[in-house]
């Protein structure tokens, strides 16, 4: 998928981690295996433009062939659960069942991501709730394993399992006897990064925000996941959502959308035709940058783009035409310059 616009706003919620791939000129959706390996003079401003993903690559098998391939890397990310450390496990792998005292109930569970599917071996987190006489139901029971197994009371109780951003819940009857639960979670994963040209963006200039749904169909526009960053996987349930690219934090912003498959990692490549602009006031062409400047980028409508303070300002700006005014010791200097795609160089403006 591919396209081209203007930052707006972001969120700040947060998501789960790990590497990203992408191709040049062109974003890409490519589904993977967990695991698995012009003139200048012709460049005007562009608006903010919305434009539909491309049609995603075919799309492999999360779990490897081998069904026992580790993730390439250990996620990072605050409140975010683990990928799968073993995402090709058999779907009836053999569980250690605890002594189980007189008069109580035991109660394994396990997931899968859906009927006829693999198990999910890593990256689960269990939750047992037990519903008190005034309503409120109570957590008793916790556990971050693959397959757990509950002791406990005959009686009801809710049981909660969540994959990254994807959640099952069930009401369960426990007796006192062992019992057996599998739960289908229809969840995949997704990763991001961004390019300009052939360049890959740097980790920590580029952040990503998700969405449920396309960019074109109405509803709530609140992220359910913000502030991405490259490298990272987020597990979602399956379906459709749309990316908001933020290349530095001025206006160089995309948009694309993007479906999430069952059991399947979805690689995105996002492209952005923007560049990285050094702004500086000089008293003549080469001459030294004068210091304590305040900086505004407009665009030729005289919308603020970007204000800053210093002697080298950097701003990542959306290819186009801007005006640059440099205000310093109570007097202001401007000047027009233009932003080709993937041309990154200093705009130098003459303090007479």
């Amino acid at each position: 998928m591919r396209s081209g616009g203007t930052r707006t706003g972001r969120g700040s919620q947060l998501v789960l981690a790990t590497g990203v791939w992408l191709a040049a000129l062109a974003a890409t959706a490519n589904a993977q295996f967990f695991g698995s390996t012009q003139g200048p003079d012709t460049f005007t401003l562009r608006p903010p433009r919305d434009v539909p993903s491309a049609p995603p690559a075919p799309a492999q098998s999360l779990i490897p062939p081998s069904g026992n391939v580790a993730p390439s890397a250990a996620p990072k990310g605050p409140l975010l659960q683990s990928l799968p450390a073993n995402p090709g496990a058999p779907a009836h792998a053999a569980v250690n069942v605890p002594s189980v005292p007189a008069g109580q109930g035991a109660l394994a569970v396990s997931a899968r991501f859906g009927h006829d599917l693999p198990a999910i071996g890593g990256g689960l987190h269990w939750r047992v709730y037990r519903t008190e006489q005034n309503g409120i139901p109570r957590l008793v029971k916790e556990d971050k394993g693959p397959a757990p197994t509950f002791v406990l009371a005959p009686g009801a109780y809710v049981v909660s399992v969540g994959f990254g951003l994807a959640n099952v819940t069930k009401a369960v009857q426990v007796r006192a006897e062992t019992m057996k639960d599998v739960f289908e979670i229809p969840a995949g994963g997704l990763r991001i990064e961004g390019r300009v040209g052939d360049a890959r963006i740097p980790q920590g200039q580029i952040s990503f925000d998700l969405y449920k749904g396309s960019q074109f169909e109405p509803g709530d526009k609140r992220p359910i996941a913000s502030a991405i960053m490259t490298g990272d996987i987020v597990l979602l349930p399956e379906g459709a959502y749309h990316i908001v690219s933020n290349y530095g934090d001025a206006n160089a912003t995309v948009r694309s959308d993007i479906r999430v498959e069952v059991g399947k990692l979805t690689d995105t490549t996002i492209n952005h035709r923007a560049a990285i602009i050094t702004l500086k006031l000089v008293n003549e062409r080469g001459g030294e940058a004068r210091a304590d400047t305040q900086w505004s980028v407009l665009t030729p409508g005289g919308d603020v783009v970007k204000e800053s303070i210093g002697a080298f300002p950097r701003v990542i700006l959306a290819e186009g035409e801007y005006r640059a005014i440099a205000r310093n010791d109570n007097r202001t200097y401007e000047s027009e310059f233009r932003v080709v795609a993937g041309v990154d160089r200093e705009v130098e403006v003459i303090a007479r």
